[in-house]
């Protein structure tokens, strides 16, 4: 019976696989193809955590993606259904800009943002990404301005 009274738990996490990525490198005797795999966990109530996992094979890669982002996930506070204040940030060469918005607004941002805002139960935002197309980077840029928020 321990185990129905987890699987509830477990299931309120919801996951998106925001990247595959086929990696190939060149070894004596042919070509050494993985995958790497960029995944968002979150339980839309303030929670939300990236990971990366590499495998061979492009189910074991989301695994392990899964299994680090739900060890290393962050509390972001919440204010309504928006973010508490504006957060400007400069991550490697992205450059961060997340605003509050009025009730009603949306999400008004692009790429990984909107994803991880929706994993983390924010529903009226706006921002944008500037200086970067790396959806990796965009990721962890936007996961470091969530930790700035108070």
């Amino acid at each position: 019976m321990a185990q129905t009274n987890n699987q509830p738990e477990e299931k309120k996490l919801e996951e998106k696989v925001l990247l595959i990525k086929r990696v190939s490198k060149k070894i004596p005797g042919g070509n050494y193809v993985s995958f790497s795999a960029l995944v968002a966990v979150g339980d839309k109530k303030g929670r939300v955590g990236i990971g990366i996992g590499r495998g061979l094979e492009v189910p074991p890669a989301i695994q392990k993606a899964i299994s680090y982002a739900k060890k290393h996930m962050i509390t972001v506070p919440i204010k309504g259904n928006s973010i508490p204040h504006e957060v400007k940030l400069k991550f490697k060469s992205a450059l961060v800009l997340i605003k509050p918005a009025p009730e009603g607004t949306g999400l008004k941002v692009g790429s990984v943002t909107r994803v991880l805002f929706d994993l983390a139960g924010i529903y009226n935002a706006s921002g944008k990404i500037i200086g970067s197309r790396n959806q990796i980077v965009n990721t962890y840029a936007i996961m470091k301005a969530l930790e700035k928020l108070k």
